[in-house]
């Protein structure tokens, strides 16, 4: 089944990656593919007009969501695990639980509601439809923001971060404090298009995010990021467009190189590391053996990954070992998320058909994970507790030139704007504060 999406009329307006591989560059291999709910009504025709941005309406058909229960209903479940914790993967009466919660008590057209509340366009860029939520601040010189999700994320994860960047005083915050915000939908992702030919990698992301500010007519602004958006967000940073003031970034390209090649010889940290720096090598070290198998399988081959574009449930389990892993909450995802909120997330890539689409960003991901960018221009970085791995002050100093703030968090984990919206927020806010006002201008840099 293909879900149905409206357009309102125009209006003007890892790469391929052995095991081996991944540790040595410290890669996370991408491959994007812009997946968009299929079937888009006058999406065709409005095509032929590249530059012009299209209010846009999210309608999933009834059949859609039948079809989706249908199937979480004729699953065929395994054997339970032969343990009794979750060392081999999401278990068995975990998934059994979730599955029918899914499909009988969850309800799509809640978030549904929420998204057709905020403002959605569409718009082409380099020949691929664009999805993106765009939110105007009623104050005066509100700051722009460009802000890019990652994976198994979505622009479900930033919902919770529109109002307090928009409307900081609506939530006792100060007007000056303000952001317009835009979080478009990565190529490959919910509802923007799925790429027909190989090249949308994060660097060519963040040119087309580049030309979308243009195209909304801002003369300034800074961007954030984090996962797969923090390395696009880095690599708009790397172009320093004349109109971008900064960046911020969640998860920081900020791995020494001598910390590198330690982590690839396998041979222990280098010597002379500091005890955070130790814990950071240690945390990554640990990731890189144990906690890659997902990327080295989306870097690799993608296309193989059938049952997950075919199976609700192989779906959910696929993110949810990732929900475990990554948000602070001891392995209990429930404990950071929602049921709601996780299975929104999920029900998006179901209902847009983007499993496959989404995974080959690892496939066409060509820059070395977690390697600094040779960023000139400000960064501003937080980090969260249960991050990846949680980089140490002195590697972003040494990675960030201009690095204008630094602040470690003691609560949240990778999923920062999902988890921990209050805490993202008020680092927004501080980080971005000395680049707002009448000379914050490109000439900051």
């Amino acid at each position: 089944m293909k879900a149905q999406i409206e357009l309102t009329p125009s209006v003007p307006l890892r790469r391929r990656v052995s095991a081996q591989a991944v540790v040595a560059s410290l890669a996370l291999a991408a491959a994007i593919i812009p997946g968009r709910a299929a079937d888009q009504s006058g999406a065709q025709t409005a095509a032929k007009f590249s530059t012009e941005i299209r209010p846009f309406h999210v309608n999933i058909p009834e059949a859609d969501l039948a079809d989706l229960r249908r199937r979480i209903n004729a699953t065929k479940w395994p054997e339970r695990e032969t343990v009794t914790d979750a060392s081999q993967g999401v278990p068995l009466a975990t998934m059994q639980k979730l599955a029918r919660y899914w499909a009988t008590d969850y309800n799509w057209r809640k978030v549904e509601a929420k998204l057709n509340a905020l403002p959605q366009f569409i718009t082409e860029i380099d020949g691929l439809d664009i999805h993106f939520i765009h939110v105007h601040s009623k104050h005066k010189n509100a700051l722009p923001l460009i802000v890019t999700h990652g994976w198994p994320g979505s622009i479900i994860e930033q919902l919770k971060i529109i109002g307090p960047l928009t409307d900081p005083t609506a939530l006792g915050g100060r007007a000056e404090d303000a952001f317009d915000v835009v979080i478009p939908s990565m190529p490959g992702y919910g509802f923007s298009g799925k790429p027909a030919t190989t090249g949308w990698d994060p660097p060519h992301i963040a040119r087309a995010w580049v030309e979308l500010m243009k195209r909304l007519g801002y003369a300034r602004y800074v961007a954030q990021g984090g996962d797969w958006g923090a390395l696009v967000t880095e690599q708009i940073g790397v172009l320093a467009p004349p109109e971008l003031l900064g960046i911020h970034i969640n998860l920081p390209s900020a791995v020494p190189a001598e910390v590198s090649k330690a982590l690839q010889s396998d041979g222990g940290p280098p010597a002379g590391l500091a005890d955070d720096e130790k814990r950071a090598f240690d945390r990554l070290d640990f990731f890189l053996k144990h906690g890659m198998a997902y990327a080295q399988e989306m870097g690799s081959r993608p296309q193989t990954l059938y049952g997950i574009a075919d199976s609700p449930v192989g779906l959910a389990a696929w993110f949810l070992d990732k929900f475990n892993d990554w948000t602070d909450s001891g392995g209990d995802a429930e404990k950071a998320l929602t049921r709601d909120e996780m299975l929104d997330d999920i029900t998006l890539y179901w209902l847009t058909g983007t499993a496959i689409s989404s995974g080959r960003l690892y496939w066409e991901n060509k820059l070395p994970f977690f390697a600094p960018m040779e960023i000139k221009i400000p960064v501003a970085v937080s980090v969260f507790p249960a991050e990846l791995f949680q980089a140490p002050r002195s590697w972003a100093e040494r990675a960030y030139p201009k690095l204008i703030h630094y602040n470690k968090l003691d609560k949240g984990g990778h999923f920062a704007a999902w988890e921990r919206p209050e805490l993202l927020t008020t680092e927004l806010r501080t980080a971005f504060k000395s680049l707002r006002g009448d000379k914050a201008t490109a000439l900051n840099r």
